[in-house]
């Protein structure tokens, strides 16, 4: 089975969902070490694409000095 490719903002929309529950103690102690994990997953996915990004405007600015 595929997985769906998150957006950006999709991903941050479920970082900060999953906060939430943290912070307002609605996860279960069963449950909080899977939505860590989540949460990690997703904030190395957020750090790639900002940081691939960057790479492709910064070439674009560079293009364009040229």
């Amino acid at each position: 089975m595929a997985t769906k490719k998150v957006t950006y903002n999709e991903a941050i929309s479920e970082i900060e969902e999953i906060l939430e529950k943290i912070e307002n103690e609605e996860l279960d102690v069963d449950e909080l070490a899977e939505k860590v994990k989540r949460v990690s997953t997703l904030l190395k996915m957020c750090k790639d694409k900002l940081l691939k990004t960057n790479e492709q405007v910064e070439q674009i600015l560079k293009e364009m000095e040229e």
